[in-house]
């Protein structure tokens, strides 16, 4: 009776805190109380890049060849195993000729039979097909024992970055040559500024596992660079990193052109901007492709302590994913 009445007098004490007022209504979803049960622990099985998963959760790519890139790394596919999660590893660029940091990204044992996919650049992909070493990137998936590979299309970065490659030619032209010599699955992704409708339908028609979207609205690398080079004249240049398309003008471009395309794309990846799992949850269920919802900065704010800590948080993204799938239907 104790915990009751303290259960109900912290209740009281509470009730006045938790005003919301109207307007911080959600107002993307229709809250229908009456039509289940509470949800059994867990989130019903699915295939999503040719392998089970139990939550439609991606770990975008962001950790290339830093000191902390193996604790980060191992830290994600430890989660991605326990939740039935998939881990794209950030560029793998520092692997092609040297093993010296192969710890760093060799996930396999940990993540188990989860979904891993190696990463490249697309003026990493450009410079091996020009000489020549496609076979490069082959032995790549192979000693990471990678399901595919990543492709990231990053035309600003590459642009603002003082170290950056210069991009030859049209990225959609380069991917079509690498699907042709390369015998893994493919998934291409923006880094940031995400993509306009003629970008997504020209990949789309291609025979890729995903595309990830990486929208504008989460980490943009183009901005980064501008931070990071003090002769960027970032204040000329800072108009750019500000063009891009958000992950809900993308979902219904992607619906678009399932509507009115032959699509050969497989699903898609919608990050950019995804701070929780209602965000998540509503592009998903807005698509009309096989969907999962990928984050990487809200990742990578838990995955650098220890384990527990992202635990923690992952933990309650699929809680939140739980409530609602079973409550929760899109406007």
């Amino acid at each position: 009776m104790e915990s009751l009445e303290s259960r109900k007098k912290d209740h009281i004490d509470l009730a006045f805190k938790s005003q919301t007022g109207i307007q911080q209504i959600d107002d993307r979803f229709y809250y229908e109380p009456m039509l289940a049960a509470h949800p059994a622990e867990g989130l019903r099985p699915f295939t999503f890049l040719g392998k089970e998963m139990r939550t439609p959760l991606w770990v975008s790519s962001m950790t290339g060849g830093t000191r902390m890139a193996g604790t980060i790394n191992r830290n994600l596919a430890r989660a991605c195993r326990e939740y039935g999660m998939g881990m794209g590893l950030g560029s793998t660029r520092i692997l092609l000729e040297d093993n010296t940091h192969l710890e760093d990204f060799n996930m396999r044992p940990i993540i188990g039979d989860m979904p891993l996919w190696a990463n490249l650049g697309i003026a990493q992909v450009e410079d091996l097909l020009e000489n020549g070493k496609t076979g490069m990137a082959v032995e790549l998936v192979k000693k990471l024992e990678a399901d595919g590979m990543i492709i990231h299309v990053n035309p600003m970065q590459e642009w603002f970055q003082p170290e950056g490659d210069i991009i030859k030619h049209p990225p959609i032209e380069t991917i079509k040559r690498f699907l042709d010599s390369f015998p893994y699955p493919v998934i291409v992704k923006e880094v940031g500024q995400g993509m306009g409708p003629a970008s997504l339908a020209e990949l789309m028609k291609l025979p890729l596992e995903a595309i990830e979207f990486a929208a504008f609205g989460g980490t943009n690398f183009a901005r980064v660079e501008l931070m990071r080079d003090e002769n960027a004249q970032e204040a000329l240049f800072k108009p750019l990193s500000y063009v891009g398309e958000s992950a809900e003008s993308m979902v219904g471009y992607a619906n678009e052109i399932v509507e009115s395309t032959e699509v050969a794309a497989k699903g898609l990846i919608i990050s950019g901007g995804i701070k929780n799992f209602l965000d998540g949850y509503y592009y998903i269920s807005k698509s009309k492709m096989p969907a999962i919802y990928g984050m990487a900065s809200e990742f990578l704010k838990y995955a650098m302590e220890d384990y527990d800590t992202l635990r923690n948080f992952v933990a309650g993204q699929v809680k939140g994913l739980e409530m609602a799938t079973a409550y929760l239907k899109v406007k």
